[in-house]
């Protein structure tokens, strides 16, 4: 049967294009929106670019689609609530973080989060390793020795790498009752209101329609084109063989960090990020559930 939330034009992109390059685009896209997203942090702090950011991906994808409150049942409210805020506050945490730190840095860090629960929910006890190896990263990444080690920045790098895993966690669960556009139309406008209690206070004063064209351009960058470009690439390639693709991301973040915020990384961040992508595609192949992945086209934050 076709999918009523994907239109025909989409569907036509996706056969015409190698999946995998697909799945690139996504994560280019994701970096892109996030290292561009510095520039409207300095406009409207972290906070008040969660919550612009959010609220024009929520009305887009509210445009787009209809969301099924119809078929919201009691048991459903809980775990969509908790989405939406665990996005929201992922969010915020992010761009708190690389408003002190590296972007590269800061998506090394975040990646602990689906790390850590594929790890946990593996049945092989190696799968454990894998987050240590990408802790090791992390410390050369961040390289504590130095003077420049930002322990603020790091902790909201790190508390976004919570959201994450939490995110992940609850999105099994909501996947299982609603998908695709339908769980975003949900879930992406209770993240807007959640920055919005940090975000606005932030922005007051600050909103000009620069401001605004700024946020519309980041909300299609993350999350609308990088979910349609996912959504489109889970549908011709292996879900392990995309999840092991999605590893480099945090290579993308110190690839954009470098072209566009001119962050030159040393030696030893370049050899950290190594680990952390290696660790995170073993970690993939090792997870319990088969077609889990990292996936950050629908959190609309980070």
């Amino acid at each position: 049967m076709p999918d009523a939330t994907r239109p025909a034009w989409l569907a036509a992109v996706g056969r015409a294009i190698p999946p995998w390059t697909l799945a690139v685009a996504a994560m280019l896209s994701v970096q892109l929106g996030s290292a561009l997203s510095v520039g409207l942090i300095d406009d409207v702090g972290a906070g008040g670019t969660a919550w612009l950011r959010l609220t024009a991906g929520a009305l887009i994808f509210l445009l787009i689609a209809r969301p099924p409150l119809r078929s919201i049942r009691r048991a459903d409210l809980l775990p969509l609530l908790g989405l939406g805020v665990a996005t929201g506050l992922m969010t915020i945490a992010f761009l708190a973080a690389i408003e002190r730190i590296p972007l590269g840095t800061a998506v090394a860090i975040e990646f602990l989060g689906p790390l850590t629960v594929a790890a946990v929910h593996s049945r092989r006890a190696l799968a454990l390793v894998w987050p240590i190896v990408a802790l090791a990263g992390v410390v050369l990444l961040t390289e504590p020795w130095n003077a420049g080690f930002d322990p603020i920045g790091i902790g909201w790098a790190a508390l976004a790498a919570a959201g994450w895993g939490t995110y992940i966690v609850l999105t099994q669960r909501v996947g299982d009752r609603f998908t695709g556009i339908r769980a975003l139309s949900i879930t992406i406008p209770i993240a807007a209101l959640t920055a919005a209690i940090v975000g606005i206070p932030q922005a007051a004063g600050h909103i000009t329609l620069e401001v605004v064209a700024v946020a519309i351009g980041l909300g299609l960058l993350l999350p609308v084109i990088p979910f349609a470009l996912e959504m489109l690439a889970l549908r011709r390639m292996n879900p392990n063989a995309f999840g092991t693709l999605m590893a480099i991301e945090p290579a993308i973040g110190l690839l954009l960090g470098l072209l566009v915020l001119a962050q030159l990384p040393s030696a030893l961040q370049i050899l950290g990020i190594a680990l952390v992508v290696i660790a995170g595609a073993a970690a993939q192949w090792s997870g319990q559930r088969t077609g889990q992945r990292p996936s950050r086209g629908a959190q609309g934050g980070t």
